[in-house]
């Protein structure tokens, strides 16, 4: 069954699950449907009454907590379009989302405010805040609410959101240097949950992780889908997703059935999570995407924990998932090149093409391009990189990833790597050149160039070359240190070269070709 609205998932829900348990936030509570519902709909008033009206755009600068999850789908109930950052990235490059897709108000946690602000009146407009003193169980949330308990006007009614209305934006990292901005709809999200439904079938008594950010495109099955099917979501700490040895505990005692994360975090748990020692045996499905997963982990992993199913999941902001291919175990132990991406979800068509836009036969390596409901209505307030990232002389609406993919005899797709100067790393795309323009910003940085090199261990590293201004360069650990105020933890190079100069091409042009043969 088809919705117009995402939020219309939690509102059919509580109506057939009031009691049963929505959100657990290990350590800090849990809330079920009822009450969930509930302190969505104070923050939907509370948005009425600051006048947010239908397709205004609302951020949020939280860490993930119950509060989010409420605050979230309070936003899609007013008609608003909820705009996610990463709270651990630079003040900076937040209040550029913020400012780039002017949103009405803000929501964020009190220690986030003073560098916000400060960041906001460099652009030159700071929109309200709305602040919760600490997150965690809903119970901050539900206090910031009281406060501001006087000011609300009567309870109104939930909006009914039309399926080509805008739910998201989710910033991805920009080739120019500055991130943009995905505009996904209703309709975009619904079908991909969809989707979901009929491959995973959830039921009721489903526990998913939520191990994404809110700010990755995958938490958008996480977010949504059990809660369409009355199961539970467990929120999975930023710090306890990074360390296999306290997240494999997590996923044993919290009796996880749908697992959904990067490869990366697998790998680890595969080699540090002491698996062979838990009880597993909930764990029905085993999702992950975002990155290619090294065939020797994934044998490690799918030999300690045989019993789910395992599905390699693939697609770009712009699309979420749009294709899938589910492993068949066990791996045979000759086997050294990563699984296909599989074929493309039901809900959406593909083609393979040349440069030219024409489609290439079976077997030729082409770039990958994905039309029909996922597909996003374009980037924020570009207009001219929103054209581009569509095939010409097409009517219906081809994104083109960007991905070049082979497609083999039996209709697999098979993954050949990236078209331009993008990668994959711990599961999020990154831009070289917005790593460039970080680099840049450091004073005595004359030249930067940053190339990305295949690791068996880590997917992908990153090594930067660097020329400096004067005779003495930074040190190794200023630069990390410069890095870590100026990009995202994922975007900051494994390793740095200083050069006298950099190798140029005959046009005067960084030389990457060398750069990459010096690695």
């Amino acid at each position: 069954m088809s919705h117009c609205a995402l939020h219309q998932f939690l509102i059919q829900a509580v109506q057939r699950y009031p009691e049963r348990t929505a959100v657990i936030e290990p350590g800090a509570g849990s809330v079920t449907y009822r009450e969930l519902a509930a302190l969505s709909d104070r923050v939907r008033d509370n948005l009425y009454n600051n006048d947010v009206q239908i397709g205004d755009r609302v951020g949020i600068y939280m860490r993930k907590s119950i509060d989010t999850i409420a605050i979230i789908y309070g936003i899609l109930k007013a008609g608003g379009v909820y705009v996610p950052v990463d709270p651990g990235a630079p003040p900076a490059r937040n209040a550029f989302i913020m400012h780039n897709c002017t949103v009405k108000l803000i929501f964020t946690e009190h220690r986030f405010e003073a560098c916000l602000r400060d960041e906001l009146q460099r652009l030159g407009s700071v929109p309200p805040f709305f602040l919760v003193q600490r997150t965690g169980g809903g119970e901050g949330l539900n206090q910031a609410l009281d406060r501001a308990g006087s000011q609300y006007p009567a309870v109104m009614d939930t909006v009914a959101s039309e399926s080509d209305d805008l739910a998201y934006i989710l910033y991805t990292s920009g080739s120019t240097g500055k991130p943009k901005g995905v505009m996904l709809t209703h309709e975009n999200a619904v079908s991909f949950v969809d989707w979901c439904s009929s491959v995973f079938e959830p039921v009721e008594t489903d526990r998913f992780s939520s191990h994404a950010p809110f700010h990755f495109d995958l938490s958008i099955l996480d977010i949504y889908l059990p809660l369409k099917h009355g199961a539970a979501l467990v929120l999975v700490a930023e710090e306890i997703g990074k360390d296999p040895v306290r997240l494999a505990p997590l996923i044993a005692e919290q009796r996880i059935t749908c697992w959904y994360s990067a490869p990366s975090i697998l790998s680890l748990l595969a080699q540090y999570g002491n698996l062979a020692h838990r009880d597993y045996s909930a764990l029905r499905l085993v999702l992950f995407a975002g990155e290619v997963f090294p065939v020797r982990h994934l044998r490690t992993l799918t030999t300690l924990l045989p019993k789910p199913r395992y599905f390699n999941l693939y697609g770009p902001t712009e699309t979420n998932v749009c294709t899938s291919y589910e492993l068949s175990l066990p791996i045979p132990e000759e086997r050294t090149v990563p699984f296909p991406i599989g074929k493309v979800c039901a809900h959406l068509a593909g083609k393979v093409v040349d440069e030219s836009g024409r489609e290439v036969p079976l077997g030729v390596a082409g770039e990958l391009c994905i039309s029909g409901s996922g597909v996003m209505r374009g980037y924020w307030s570009l207009d001219e990189q929103t054209s581009h990232a569509f095939l010409a002389d097409s009517s219906d609406r081809f994104y083109r990833t960007g991905d070049v993919v082979v497609e083999a005899e039996d209709g697999n797709y098979i993954y050949q790597g990236r078209r331009d100067r993008m990668v994959k790393r711990r599961g999020y795309r990154v831009e070289l050149g917005e790593i460039e323009a970080g680099l840049y910003r450091h004073a005595l940085v004359k030249e930067a160039a940053v190339v990305a090199i295949s690791d068996e261990e880590a997917g992908v590293r990153i090594k930067a070359f660097l020329s400096c201004r004067e005779t003495k360069h930074p040190s190794i650990i200023e630069l990390k240190r410069f890095c870590s105020e100026n990009l995202p933890l994922y975007m900051i190079p494994d390793q740095f070269v200083w050069c006298e100069v950099l190798p140029k091409t005959s046009t005067d042009k960084i030389d990457y070709q060398c750069l990459k043969e010096m690695s």
